[in-house]
């Protein structure tokens, strides 16, 4: 069973193919002809899906936990002795127990030296000229929105260093961009940041049956 939580607005579904990804739905299906049903059908929103065969099982959520300028904690992450990007969990996995109301918390690798993904999104950093992914063999949740990053924008892979400078930016399909509150670290570019934003919002579409 895949599951995904998206954003619906007025024009479409935030990063809608890339759902379709995270999702397994072939054009044509049952499962992509009722999930693109449900989204044409739904009011604006935050949603969880499931797919579970051909049933498409649908569910209101709040709204993103990420806010701008929140405080931050480290922790290490639950998939650190995994490779490479997994399928989301839904609600009672593993990523629920370093969650928690008010902060966002940055998950390292084993070792604490690298960041991995934050406890609800993705994390991308900037080296100066360009947006920095995690080496895609790291442990993280496979993210609608890195992966959007990945095709099209530039960007590099490395690790992004604990004990770095260096601007991040916390990224997810509901909340969109979000820069939180890192001691230490540069401000994200706004040029930067602005590129994301209308990267996602030109990946706002009505999902194909």
């Amino acid at each position: 069973m895949s599951y995904s939580l998206l954003r619906i607005v007025r024009n479409g579904v935030v990063l809608s193919g890339h759902h379709r990804q995270r999702l397994g739905l072939e054009l044509g299906s049952a499962a992509s002809i009722a999930f693109a049903q449900f989204a044409r059908e739904s009011g604006p929103g935050v949603w969880s899906v499931r797919i579970d065969g051909e049933r498409v099982v649908t569910e209101p959520r709040a709204e993103s936990r990420l806010t701008e300028g929140m405080a931050t904690r480290f922790a290490v992450s639950p998939v650190s002795g995994l490779a490479g990007a997994q399928p989301k969990p839904g609600p009672g996995g593993v990523y629920d127990p370093v969650r928690e109301p008010g902060v966002a918390t940055l998950l390292t690798s084993a070792d604490g030296t690298e960041f991995l993904e934050a406890c609800v999104a993705a994390v991308v950093g900037w080296d100066g000229m360009r947006i920095v992914c995690v080496p895609a063999q790291r442990p993280r949740v496979w993210s609608c929105a890195e992966q959007a990053i990945r095709e099209h924008l530039e960007y590099r892979e490395r690790p992004l260093r604990v004990d770095s400078a260096e601007p991040l930016l916390l990224v997810n399909a509901v909340k969109g961009s979000c820069e939180v509150a890192i001691p230490g670290r540069a401000p994200f570019p706004p040029k930067a940041r602005a590129a994301v934003d209308s990267l996602f919002a030109a990946l706002t579409v009505w999902p194909a049956p």
